[in-house]
């Protein structure tokens, strides 16, 4: 008997979400149906009461809603209680359990897929939100050097490095200070402003020699950025389709207790998105 999934976010119609699981269940030979449900802030919790009462088993949580799960979650992994977002739900009882598979997951495109030591880098996040949540602390954990943290609302940044709890390493700073803070080894694009179009005005100062720059986006949503660190002469310009693939595996780990191959999945979404973008 097929267990049921889904991914909530808005916008979600674009989710790739639905075929990498679709692979990884046909890879595994597990029975399972996967589908979209639109969701923002005001519904989320609605539908996904909704999802529970018809047999939900478990779930994913993107943009804008993984720190609304955390609140909605019974208990929660080691992980996502460090980050205080989650990006998979358990069915766990009556309630849900959280977990928070994007850092393992950008850490594993970073360093296995494209090769990259973090070790040492010095490092500036754009954006304080969900996605930045999860994947702050694993950078963290990587080795780098020093985490800036840059965000539109100050607040919100200097909450995310207080969460942290690193003083030593970790600054929260805001976007008129990026023409003073120098070079940086990686750039992460961790905010959804680009989704829209929009890109902040991005010093050329804070390019160095071996800066590697990288959108958690994939797809139309990435080119803004990717292009900017290209014209700007990054060492490495990496979108977030490797990070998709595998946080979505470590996802279906926490699920059914068996880790999928990723590498032919990952060809495969790399070959369709490119081909949409050429044609766009």
């Amino acid at each position: 008997m097929s267990r049921h999934f889904a991914v909530f976010g808005t916008p979600i119609a674009h989710s790739l979400s639905p075929r990498i699981h679709a692979a990884f269940a046909r890879q595994t030979g597990i029975a399972l149906d996967y589908v979209a449900i639109e969701a923002g802030h005001d519904d989320f919790a609605m539908h996904l009461a909704a999802f529970a009462d018809n047999g939900g088993h478990g779930a994913n949580v993107t943009l804008p809603l993984k720190e609304s799960a955390f609140a909605l979650c019974s208990n929660t992994s080691e992980r996502a209680l460090r980050a205080g977002a989650v990006n998979t739900l358990l069915r766990d009882g009556d309630g849900w359990r959280g977990d928070n598979t994007d850092g393992a997951g950008l850490l594993r495109d970073l360093t296995q897929r494209n090769g990259l030591d973090l070790r040492g880098r010095r490092t500036l996040m754009l954006g304080a939100g969900g996605a930045a949540r999860g994947i702050a602390p694993t950078l963290l954990d990587a080795g780098i050097d020093a985490l800036y943290i840059v965000n539109r609302t100050a607040q919100n940044a200097d909450a995310l490095a207080d969460l942290l709890g690193d003083p030593k390493r970790v600054h929260a700073r805001y976007l008129d200070d990026l023409p003073a803070l120098g070079e940086f080894d990686l750039i992460v694009n961790a905010t959804s402003a680009t989704r829209g179009g929009e890109l902040p005005h991005l010093p050329m100062s804070m390019v160095g020699r071996r800066t590697a720059a990288v959108d958690l986006s994939y797809g139309e949503a990435a080119i803004p950025f990717l292009a900017w660190a290209r014209a700007n002469r990054c060492h490495d310009a990496i979108d977030g389709l490797g990070m998709l693939v595998e946080q979505a595996a470590g996802s279906f780990e926490v699920w059914h207790g068996v880790r999928p191959d990723t590498d032919l999945v990952y060809a495969d979404l790399r070959a369709h998105t490119d081909s949409l973008v050429t044609a766009d």
